[in-house]
């Protein structure tokens, strides 16, 4: 007989009360149907007070004001269009930075060597 008890003999679980306490099984079919079934809706969200919906594959706004939705995009459109044009300039200015910079690191290598020689040849005559 083991001083401590059979450690290989683990406690029962006491049994279940009920397999789901959900009271989804009480409803009749028709309030489980449109409770449960298929049938979603349209999604919605609402974003910085604006209220859209999904329909056909797009977001549109449910308050139906499409003259001062349409005239926002176009702002945004065209401001997104400009800051495009500005990136790219500045990613040329970019580039054409990086080509003087080459340039001129290769022009000191170049005059680098060109000094190393001619102390060299100095010391030879020496």
């Amino acid at each position: 007989m083991p001083l401590f008890g059979n450690s290989f003999s683990p406690k029962k679980t006491p049994p279940r009360k009920w397999a789901s306490l959900s009271n989804l099984h009480l409803l009749d079919r028709s309030t489980r149907e449109v409770e449960l079934g298929l049938e979603y809706g349209t999604p919605t969200m609402n974003l910085t007070g604006q209220n859209l919906k999904f329909e056909n594959g797009h977001w549109v706004s449910e308050s139906g004001s499409f003259l001062g939705d349409r005239r926002e995009l176009q702002r945004l459109r065209k401001r997104n269009q400009q800051l495009e044009e500005e990136n790219n300039l500045l990613r040329l200015k970019v580039d054409i930075l990086l080509d003087m910079l080459s340039e001129t690191t290769a022009e000191s290598h170049l005059m680098e060597k060109e000094l190393e020689e001619l102390k060299q040849h100095s010391r030879r005559k020496k």
